[in-house]
């Protein structure tokens, strides 16, 4: 039987690759045989220590004229199979009357823009894979909403909405388009909010992480691993069929 899991001969882009999720998902792709592309902040590039085949390419998400430095990459990349469009910010918690209108707009452009401006920009390359596949990171906070969050919970509610109508878009050209929205992660980000939060009084981080672990089905949190499984099936042709579809990873979160 052939294995559908397999990504051999494929290409595939992961924005935000060089850290955290990103860099888990870029890292299975890999180990399922696609070649990778990283799309991030130079500075990032340079401090990450990526695989020597995997090709980099330097990008600034924040900057509203991304869309352009988009359409070079793509141009200069060929052909693409699989887009994970990963790169994202969490922006500092806010109540509504704490709210910054310039904060507001950085973190849109690309939490909202950025997905939705990398789908664009690889779409006609998507278009001429036989394995067409876009995968966006959305977030519980896509679906369901926490105190002090309205900009982060309002930039993944439109990364949904960006998700399902590029599927309806894309799949006229054969191009599956699916999001993953993960619960809290243990990632280095997430361990420096907390952190933060400790300094500020909150618990300690071995405290923090026992209580979002105990909100859980599971009594675990979700880890990098069990998102970067989904993200490779659902790049991959385990998941023809699936398309316009929000796929949780959150240990069944309460």
């Amino acid at each position: 039987m052939p294995n559908t899991h397999s990504l051999r001969g494929r290409t595939a882009v992961v924005t935000g690759g060089s850290r955290g999720l990103g860099r888990a998902i870029a890292r299975k792709l890999a180990d399922a045989g696609s070649a990778i592309a990283i799309l991030d902040l130079p500075e990032a590039l340079e401090k990450a220590e990526l695989p020597s085949d995997w090709k980099t390419f330097g990008i600034d998400f924040s900057n509203p004229e991304c869309g352009q430095a988009l359409e070079v990459i793509a141009g200069e990349i060929g052909e693409v199979d699989i887009v994970v469009a990963n790169a994202g910010v969490v922006p500092p918690w806010r109540g509504m009357r704490q709210l910054d209108a310039v904060e507001w707009q950085s973190v849109m452009t690309i939490n909202v823009w950025g997905v939705a401006a990398t789908l664009g920009a690889f779409a006609s390359a998507l278009a001429h894979s036989e394995h067409g596949s876009a995968v966006v990171m959305a977030s519980i906070n896509g679906y369901k909403a926490h105190a002090k969050q309205v900009l982060y919970t309002a930039s993944k509610h439109a990364v949904l909405g960006v998700m399902r109508a590029a599927a309806l878009d894309m799949g006229a050209d054969g191009t599956r388009v699916n999001a993953i929205a993960p619960g809290p992660i243990a990632t280095d980000a997430l361990m420096a909010r907390i952190e933060s939060r400790h300094r500020s009084g909150g618990p300690s981080p071995e405290e923090a992480l026992a209580m979002l672990a105990a909100e859980t089905a599971t009594g675990r949190m979700a880890t990098e691993d069990d998102v970067a499984e989904v993200a490779l099936w659902l790049a991959s042709d385990a998941a023809g069929g699936i398309t316009g579809t929000m796929v949780p990873v959150e240990s069944g979160l309460g």
